[in-house]
Parts: C-alpha cells; structure tokens; sequence
C-alpha cells in the first residue's frame, strides 16, 4: 500500500472517529441536511429565474412576470437565508456539544493516567491537546457538512446546466477533472503543516507553563531577557509554520479560480457563438453562465472546507493518539474495598525500577509496620526513602515481590478505598486556588463549617485563618502563593485531619521550614500522628528520635532496621548521619 492509500485510509478512519461523536444528536443532524436541501433547492431556484426575468421582462416586456419574477426571486432568497441559519446554527450547536465532551473525555482519560505518565510528560503538552487541538476537531463536521452542503448546491446547478444545455454543460465541466487535483494537494501539504503547527503549538504551551512556574528563579538570576528571546525564537518557528499554512491556503483560491476561468471561457465562447448561430436565446445563455458562475463558487468553498477538515485531522490525530492508545492504560484497582483499620503493612521481596532506568530505585526490600508504630526512614539524597513510600499509595507499582496490606495485596484494593485510607503530608505542600475552606474540606465538600474549623484548630492553623482578609474564605492562590511555608503546610495537616487516615505519610513535612514555624508544624504533626500508624521520611533526625523503629536506606536497599539507641551502635550510617547532623547543629 503506498503513501497516498495509507493517509486516505488514516483520514476515512479519523472522520468516522470524529463523527462517532456526532452520533447522540443524529436528529439535528437530519434537520441541517433537510436545511441544507431548502438552500440548495433555492440557489438553483435564483438561477433558473434568470432566464424568464431576462426574456420575458427585458425582451418580451411582459408585466406580468415585472411583477411576480421578483416576489418570487425573493421568496427564494429568504428560504436560502432561513435554511443557512438553520443549518449553521445546529452545526455549531453539536459541534460545541461535541467539544465538551471531548474535552472532558480526554481530562478524564488523562487524569487517571499513570504517575509514571506525567514524569514524561509535558503538562503545557497536555494542555494544548484538550484545548487547542479539541478545538479543531469540533470543526471537523461542520465543514463535513458545508461540502455535503455545496455538494447538494453543485449537484441542483449542473442538473439546471444539463437541462439548459447538455452540449455547453459539457464544455463547462471539461475542467472540473483538473480542478480535484488542488483540491488533494492542498489538503495533504495542510495536513502535514497541520500537524507541526500543533505540536510547536504544546512547545510554546510547556514553555510558558516553566516558564512561569518558575518565575522566581528567572527573577533571582535576572534572566527576563534570556527567557524572552527564548520565546522570541519558538514564537518565530511557529509563525513560519503559520505563514507555510497559510500559503497553501490561499494559492488553492486563485488556482480554483483560474481553472473556472478556463472553464467559463470555454463556455462563452460556445454559447456566444450558439446566441450568435441563433440558436439560443441571451436568457437561456445568463440563466446558463448565471449557474456556471454559482456552480464555481461552491466548487472553490469544498476546497476550502477540506483544508479545514484536513487541519483538523492533524489535531484529531494528536486527541486519539491519547484517547485510542493501548500503551497509555488507566490506573486500575482490584474488586476488594478496603475497610480500616490498619493492622498490618508488609514488604516482601520488593524491587523497583523507574521507567526507562536501568539502575533499580528499590532492591530486595523486606520490611514488616505494624499498627500503632511509628516507622522511621533515613538515609542519604537518593538513597529510596521516598520511591518506597510511593509504592504504598500505588503511585507507582513495584516490577518485582509484594506489598500486602491488613495481609491483602495492594493491588486487590480498589484504588479509591486505599488511596482514601492513606493520608500524606509531603515537603512541597500543594494547594489548590480555592478558599482556605474549600483546601481544608477538598474531597470532601459536604462537611460543615464547625469539622473544618476543629481540623485547623488542631493543625495550630485556626489563629493565623482568622488573620486572613476573609478568614476562612480567603483566596489562597495559586500552589498557595499568598501564604507562608509554615502556613500552608499546617493547611496540608489540616486537610489530612479532615481526611482522618488510618495510615499516614510523612514525607520530609518539616525539611523546608524555619526553626520556628518547624515547631509549631511540629506540634501539629503530633495532633495528626495521634492514635495512629505514621511511616516518616525524615530529614532531620532529631524529629524521630523517638521512633518506634527507624529503617536505615542507602543505595535502594534496608541496610539496617531499630530504634536510635540500637543504629547508632551498629549502623555505621547511621551513626555517620548522626555525628554530621548533631555536630553541625549542636542546639537540637
């Protein structure tokens, strides 16, 4: 099959894709075809009139037809008026309805990806195919439709061509053949152009997104201009696929119009010389050259339309990529809810990878929490504290040995009921750009006002809330922006209160904050441990040295497992952590 066979194929296949979506709303699919034949029926309608008007008002002086050619002329106009309003406005009804659930089709697909996925992943990338490239598709069957329409219109005026003259309609369709071939070229070289424009289109996209995100590096290191030019630069590249497309857009007009200039040429010669042989009336030759002029018009809309529709399919391409893949599989859970509370938590023979790493992350691990404990994880940047935790909410899933939870595998749990009875307070808290309310209560949005206040109150955050310019209806910002460290971590513990886990995971919660707010998230730490099963990644030992157990990592592998008195007499890591942390900082 060669190349030409392979992209109609590809292009057939992402058209019936694209109007599977169309399919719910089939009946006002019926009423704009029926819209379309009303306005079809009246254009060839408008053209036929020309003759009678020219023989029999300016030859014949007939005043009769002066007074009823007219009326008639515009009864068809307002049928064709009415039958485009109707057909466009229930194109773009569907097509918007179509968009929203594309868009959210393809915002729930990716939202239950993988965490592995958005470690390779742009997000401005991600962005770009559910608002940029959705947007091109929708206008995918309205321009179906506007061929389909001009189709009916080309198929009324070459019946009213044949019917006026069979041997001048010959001449006037001998160069219809030459005009397809703009049509196909054009339509492949958008395509292509199409396609990179697209995907310059998510470059820009992950660029501002960095870019922004990390404003505050680019204002330490006074960078603005060095960012501009980088954006300059993508900026460029994206405007000179633009002005390629747009090339190739607007030479399909006048080659169109060209080849229906040779064709209207042909047919004035013929036809002149028909009226002239008096063979034909001046009426019957206008009410001919009048639809042969119509006929071009829709001819040179279909090219238009189908460089549309071909852009479109290089975003549609881009959407199934995502929709229809195989290799991007949402996350999935077993049949088993589970029920609090925590017994048991294990590691049997447990070894992870990353994808696209060779180096293992996790090694043999063997470990045994059980209920009550306070579980400890130390060791060096890198050494696996942190992809260890991450196996036990399945935020990714060990390629090796097995995880069982209350003596149950993790991946037999339904992944809501595990993930709901796991609570984590991590090093980067995050908040979403909702109230201070709605963060504490996120998940669980039908709690009244008195829980949420008891949850900040016991996260020591209720004081500083009340300080806030609506208290607990202030706007935070984005990722939290108008609070402190401190603040926004105690937010975090208070929606971890409010989520009330029966394991909970510490990661690092306290590593960047300052001696005094360290200690009063510290004590709401406490509050939150309280009564139950916490594993904590710590960075400084002296937040755990009261742990129940502390397990020592390096390497991706449990070098040694106790409590503090016992590590420091035969953990040599260990105690070289100790002795550098303690020395360094002798008031803890």
């Amino acid at each position: 099959m060669n190349i030409t066979k392979l992209l109609e194929n590809e292009t057939v296949h992402l058209l019936r894709r694209c109007m599977s979506y169309f399919a719910p709303y089939k009946m006002l699919v019926i009423a704009s075809f029926a819209a379309l034949g009303l306005v079809a029926l009246c254009t060839a309608g408008a053209a036929y009139l020309v003759q009678p008007a020219l023989d029999k008002i300016f030859i014949d002086k007939d005043r009769s037809s002066l007074m009823l050619l007219p009326i008639m002329l515009v009864a068809l106009f307002l049928g064709k008026g009415v039958g485009l309003f109707v057909q466009k406005y229930l194109m773009s009804y569907c097509g918007l309805k179509v968009l929203e659930r594309l868009r959210y089709e393809l915002f729930a697909k990716i939202i239950c990806l993988p965490v592995d996925f958005f470690g390779e992943t742009r997000v401005g990338m991600l962005m770009s195919r559910i608002i940029s490239d959705v947007n091109l598709i929708s206008s995918s069957l309205p321009e179906l439709i506007r061929i389909i329409q001009h189709s009916l219109t080309m198929v009324g005026l070459v019946a009213l061509l044949i019917y006026r003259d069979a041997q001048l309609a010959f001449w006037a369709c001998l160069v219809f053949p030459l005009a397809v071939y703009p049509v196909i070229y054009f339509g492949k070289k958008l395509r292509k152009v199409g396609r990179n424009y697209q995907a310059k289109i998510a470059d820009i996209s992950s660029y501002m997104q960095e870019s922004f995100n990390g404003l505050r590096v680019v204002k330490a290191f006074a960078t603005e201009d060095m960012e501009k030019e980088k954006f300059s630069e993508a900026s460029s590249k994206l405007l000179r696929i633009g002005l390629k497309g747009k090339v190739y857009n607007q030479l399909s007009s006048p080659i169109m119009e060209l080849i229906g200039a040779v064709g209207a040429g042909l047919v004035i010669w013929y036809g002149g010389s028909q009226v002239i042989a008096g063979k034909s009336t001046p009426g019957e030759f206008f009410s001919f050259m009048t639809a042969l002029v119509m006929l071009y018009d829709p001819f040179k809309s279909i090219s238009q339309a189908n460089n549309t529709i071909q852009q479109a399919m290089a975003g549609a391409e881009r959407v199934f990529e995502i929709l229809d893949s195989r290799e991007l599989v949402e996350e999935s859970g077993g049949d088993t809810v589970y029920v609090p509370p925590f017994a048991s938590l294990s590691f049997e023979d447990v070894s992870f990878s990353y994808p696209g790493t060779q180096e293992p992350a996790l090694k043999s691990i063997n470990l045994e929490i059980k209920a009550g404990q306070r579980v400890a994880f130390v060791g060096q940047s890198g050494a696996g504290k942190t992809s260890l935790i991450h196996l036990i909410p399945r935020f990714h899933d060990c390629q090796q040995g097995v995880i069982r939870l209350n003596g149950l595998p993790l991946k037999d749990y339904t992944l809501s009921s595990l993930r709901t009875g796991i609570g984590i307070v991590s090093q980067d808290p995050f908040l979403f750009n909702l109230s201070v309310r709605d963060n504490i209560a996120y998940g669980r949005p039908e709690l009244d006002q008195q829980v949420v206040e008891q949850a900040a109150k016991a996260a020591y955050a209720h004081d500083f809330i009340m300080e806030l310019p609506q208290g607990y209806d202030t706007i935070v910002g984005e990722k939290g922006v108008k609070l402190s460290g401190g603040q926004k971590q105690r937010l975090t513990i208070a929606r971890a209160i409010m989520k009330d886990p029966s394991l909970l995971i510490l990661d690092e919660a306290t590593s960047a904050l300052d001696t005094e707010s360290e200690r009063i998230v510290q004590k709401a730490l406490e509050n939150l441990m309280a009564g139950r099963t916490s594993l904590i990644i710590a960075h400084r030992l002296s937040t755990i040295l009261t742990a129940d157990k502390i397990v020592v990592m390096d390497g991706g592998q449990i070098k040694s497992v106790g409590n503090h008195q016992q590590l420091l007499e035969k953990c040599p890591i260990y105690n070289r952590l100790y002795t550098l942390q303690f020395q360094a900082q002798p008031e803890d």
